[in-house]
């Protein structure tokens, strides 16, 4: 029989900012963390014990946002002095800037693939850049006021951004166009981000809420007041079964998105929490605010099976039910089709470090270094099929073959899980109907009796 899941523990702390915590994220590996901070630095960490941490200086105020690449070999943080800066994480860190934002950038974030950085800026715009070319690519505007957060979908083909003028805006990155919008008359979002499927949007607020939206059906699915202060970041469990969220009344919480409850509320930081992120595994989360300290805590609770959730989650559906995470199908995968189109833009400047020279530049522009997957017309499973399985042409059934049959067993999935849940409603349909007859029996042989 499995053990029960336990607790999240507190495994250890990292201290060598000397400002706020802004923003974490683990390698993928799950073996570094990397920090940004008030304090104009970047810190890379790494998990193993006595491990020596390293100290990135290159910008020249708060260091908003941070994130390593999806291969890890390279790290991109954004800042309040306007600039994008991508380091190498090593002890060396050496660095490259880039410029095309008129105001603080507020976040980065890589697409899946790692072809494309989407950054978001005070100036009212979300920027788009091309990672193996090193270049802007284009301008989102719609929004009309300070964009805080712009995250890709996992397939790449969607970008959810969210402003202080109250909207969640959804990008399609193929004709750049804003094709849904979410708005909110309490509060703005500070962060957004979708869950491991694409299929939905999580939202932190200003006014103390967390939200989730269904992009598909453009329906609010839950709605979680939890929190006494300012919700500043949201994590998805890799599950998609769980969401960590921070908050400004010190707190971090953990919600159970299949059961749609709060779970755990944990309290570690002394002051506000700004950033939570959980590792890629999802075995570890990590979390900072304004006490300077980084947290890096075990998961332990997602000890379940996913299927074991589900199954338990099956007891919670009931007749005429609102739509519910686990009523959601992943949707099928659209990998990138042809390039993108660039828009070339006379404000844009690339500049790397002046004590560095041109080492730098041809570092950060070899494709021999960037691997396989950031050219634009790879498409993410390139590097999946040349590294771990036989080429097409030592294949005994063709690459076109395998992907369809990998597709249809991804549909007969989702059937099965469709036809378990239209049988437990259907049971539970009949256990009230069992149940109002019985009622109605009983009342009519009670008028008999008094009759």
């Amino acid at each position: 029989m499995a053990s029960a899941p336990e607790d999240p523990v507190l495994e250890r702390y990292f201290k060598g900012h000397k400002a706020a915590i802004t923003s974490v994220d683990f390698s993928p590996n799950g073996k570094q963390l990397a920090t940004a901070s008030w304090d104009t630095f970047l810190m890379l960490w790494n998990c193993k014990p006595q491990a020596r941490a390293f100290r990135y200086v290159g910008h020249k105020d708060v260091v908003t946002s941070v994130q390593f690449s999806p291969l890890g070999n390279l790290l991109a943080s954004a800042s309040r002095d306007r600039t994008i800066r991508l380091w190498i994480p090593d002890k060396r860190g050496k660095s490259s800037e880039f410029k095309a934002h008129t105001a603080p950038v507020r976040s980065i974030d890589f697409s899946a693939d790692g072809q494309f950085l989407a950054t978001a800026s005070e100036d009212k715009s979300i920027k788009v850049w091309n990672m193996y070319r090193q270049r802007f690519l284009y301008s989102l505007y719609r929004h009309t006021h300070w964009v805080r957060c712009a995250k890709f979908s996992p397939d790449g083909r969607l970008i959810v951004s969210c402003s202080e003028d109250k909207t969640i805006k959804i990008w399609d990155t193929t004709n750049k166009q804003c094709v849904n919008n979410f708005s909110d008359s309490v509060g703005f979002a500070n962060f957004v981000g979708f869950n491991p499927t694409g299929t939905c949007i999580a939202s932190a607020g200003s006014d103390h809420t967390v939200k989730i939206w269904d992009i598909r059906v453009n329906k609010l699915l839950q709605h979680y007041q939890v929190h006494s202060g300012g919700v500043n970041c949201v994590s998805f469990h890799p599950s998609g079964n769980y969401l960590i969220t921070a908050s400004s009344d010190g707190t971090l919480k953990i919600l159970d998105l299949l059961e749609g409850r709060l779970i755990y509320t944990l309290q570690g930081h002394t002051g506000p929490v700004f950033t939570v992120s959980f590792s890629k595994g999802g075995d570890l989360f990590s979390s900072g605010g304004a006490d300077a300290q980084v947290l890096l805590w075990r998961t332990n609770f997602d000890g379940l099976n996913c299927k074991d959730i589900i199954k338990r989650n099956l007891k919670r559906l009931h007749f005429d039910s609102s739509p519910h995470l686990v009523d959601i199908y992943p949707r099928t995968p659209h990998p990138h089709e042809g390039k993108m189109e660039t828009v070339e833009t006379t404000d844009t400047t690339v500049r790397t470090l002046a004590d560095k020279g041109e080492e730098i530049n041809s570092y950060f522009l070899n494709p021999s270094l960037l691997s396989s997957e950031c050219s634009p017309t790879t498409s993410k499973k390139k590097t999946e099929d040349t590294s771990d399985f036989p080429s097409e042409s030592q294949r005994s059934i063709p690459l076109a073959v395998t992907d369809a049959l990998e597709h249809i067993m991804e549909q007969l999935s989702v059937l099965t899980q469709t036809v378990s849940i239209l049988e437990q409603r259907l049971t539970l349909t009949e256990d009230k109907l069992k149940d109002c007859l019985e009622n109605q029996h009983r009342l009519l042989s009670a008028i008999q009796q008094k009759s």
